[in-house]
């Protein structure tokens, strides 16, 4: 997809990796073991990778980290979770994060779940 037709998160996305890949090129054994890193914590265990991703957006929206908030609202709709399931770690993470996390959840979250969600559809 070009530039042109990606939409405004998807957009944000696409600035974050390329962000990424300019740090890779000048760090390139700490992304090699980030990388490693992370896809270790994210692969089947005993919790799927749908959990996983559930958790990562509750600890987004609490962090208030609007870049990877994005990144697991996406991840989570990839991994099939419903959005009743999205809503329920919202609630969830809203108990921990009060108002600044439900804040992100009912505006950010929101918006990438129904735009992510229509281009699956």
């Amino acid at each position: 997809m070009d530039e042109m037709n990606m939409s405004s998160y998807e957009m944000i996305l696409h600035d974050y990796k390329l962000g990424l890949g300019n740090f890779t090129e000048r760090m390139p054994e700490i992304a090699r073991k980030f990388n490693a890193f992370t896809e270790a914590c994210f692969a089947e265990g005993k919790l799927t990778q749908k959990e996983k991703q559930l958790i990562a957006l509750g600890i987004s929206i609490y962090s208030q980290d609007e870049y990877c908030i994005i990144y697991h609202t996406k991840g989570c709709i990839d991994q099939g979770c419903t959005q009743e399931e999205i809503f329920e770690a919202i609630g969830v993470t809203g108990a921990f994060g009060g108002g600044a996390a439900m804040s992100q959840a009912v505006t950010l979250v929101f918006d990438c779940y129904n735009e992510f969600s229509q281009k699956i559809n």
